[in-house]
């Protein structure tokens, strides 16, 4: 279980990225700019379902296709592109619209352990008077955002598992409102905690282990909360720019700290609150990372923003409170200092019912499988920690058997983490 988290680390050399087209009308015609990887395109890989390319039935083809020269996988782009076009569809007012590839840019091979972006450029011929547009696409090419420019108020979409747009006024208008984009980007950031932001969720279990009584956990998460909001914002805005390859060893070794800090203390030091913000600072450039991805729409940036970050607060909220109800009874016994065979036996009866989860999930999608199955193992663990916990009879035996041991298992798993993103 141990090695299902270590090996589900978050740098995924292959990832899969959301296609972002920007649409604009140019006099007649209809002008779709879309910066995409091709090569995950041009292989068959379904992008709704798979979050890492290796992870893929194409994985060898994408490969193959990665290593190609712009040229090259530009003129396998366009072989492909009459496959890609009869799987999109564009309507002005209803009629139907036949796209053409006006043009393919291949984008440099760089570094082929990780996702390339190319361009292309695709467009279609406006019926006279056309007053809406509306686009969708098959679910197997992922996520889209699409970005409507040039026009006052904006549409502006995140469209996953072919969501298709509606009718978009071609003189704009149809921005999100406010509450609209709030409620949007909400979700969003709940993802990027649970399932997909194991690192995170590592470092909310480490602070949650040194001490589950509420002020400790208080000040620490109000901390980190601070933080990584502030830099949060200023990386969405641009005013501050760090290379990922430089963020994500160092928030690695940041759950590496708090948890190795967790073995020599049992309580809040003076330092650990400006310590924890420090490391909150690290873990909003990561989630700005994501928002890179495909960027906060500019009429309602701050209600976005705002969405995104509760999302990520609800998020570690549902981390702390799954990990205290896990918890719970160990500490209860721990602090009387006696024993209980008939909790452990329910504890290990409710992890051996965790663990068969994993066959289930592991038969699913494989982006679900790959971020699931790792939260499913992080539960069985503790559950197992906290049914030895209860068995001994022991004053203080949760910091001894749970609080301890698990702080442990996170600075092994981080300490990993942080060779793999530097030197593998």
């Amino acid at each position: 279980m141990v090695v299902w988290i270590t090996l589900a680390s978050t740098a995924q050399a292959h990832e899969v990225l959301p296609t972002i087209a920007d649409m604009r009308q140019e006099g007649d015609t209809l002008v779709f700019d879309m910066r995409l990887s091709m090569e995950s395109f041009i292989a068959g890989i379904d992008q709704d379902i798979v979050l890492d390319t290796n992870d893929a039935p194409q994985a060898a083809t994408y490969d193959e296709l990665r290593a190609l020269e712009p040229a090259a996988l530009q003129a396998a782009f366009e072989e492909y592109w009459p496959q890609m076009a009869a799987q999109i569809s564009v309507t002005a007012d209803d009629v139907p619209l036949e796209l053409t590839l006006v043009e393919a840019l291949g984008g440099e091979i760089g570094d082929i352990e990780t996702a390339r972006a190319s361009a292309i450029r695709i467009a279609a011929d406006l019926p006279a008077g056309a007053e809406t547009v509306s686009f969708a696409w098959d679910r197997s090419f992922g996520t889209l955002v699409l970005r409507q420019m040039d026009v006052p108020a904006p549409y502006d979409g995140y469209l996953q598992s072919g969501e298709g747009t509606g009718p978009i006024s071609l003189a704009g208008g149809d921005q999100a409102g406010p509450l609209q984009t709030f409620i949007n980007y909400v979700p969003v950031g709940f993802d990027h905690i649970v399932p997909l932001g194991l690192d995170h969720i590592l470092f909310v279990l480490g602070l949650f282990f040194l001490s589950t009584r509420m002020g400790p956990l208080l000040w620490q998460v109000s901390a980190f909360t601070l933080a990584h909001t502030i830099t949060l914002a200023l990386a969405a805005l641009g005013y501050v720019t760090v290379p990922g390859s430089i963020v994500e060893p160092l928030i690695a070794l940041s759950i590496v700290y708090v948890a190795v800090e967790n073995l020599f203390t049992d309580g809040l030091s003076r330092w650990r609150p400006f310590i924890i913000f420090g490391f909150g600072l690290l873990h909003g450039l990561g989630f700005a990372s994501v928002l890179a991805e495909f960027g906060l729409p500019e009429g309602t940036f701050v209600p976005a923003l705002i969405g995104f970050n509760i999302g990520v607060e609800v998020g570690q909220l549902a981390v702390i409170g799954v990990a205290y109800v896990c918890v719970m009874k160990a500490i209860e016994y721990s602090e009387k200092g006696t024993e209980s065979r008939t909790t452990a036996a329910i504890y290990l009866a409710v992890m051996l019912l965790v663990m068969a989860l994993i066959i289930p999930v592991s038969g699913m999608a494989p982006d679900l499988a790959e971020a699931v199955v790792p939260l499913i193992a992080m539960v069985a663990v503790l559950l197992g920690l906290c049914a030895a916990s209860v068995v001994v009879g022991r004053f203080d035996s949760y910091r001894e058997m749970v609080a301890m041991p698990g702080s442990i298992l996170i600075a092994v798993i981080a300490a990993y983490w942080c060779i793999e993103r530097v030197f593998l």
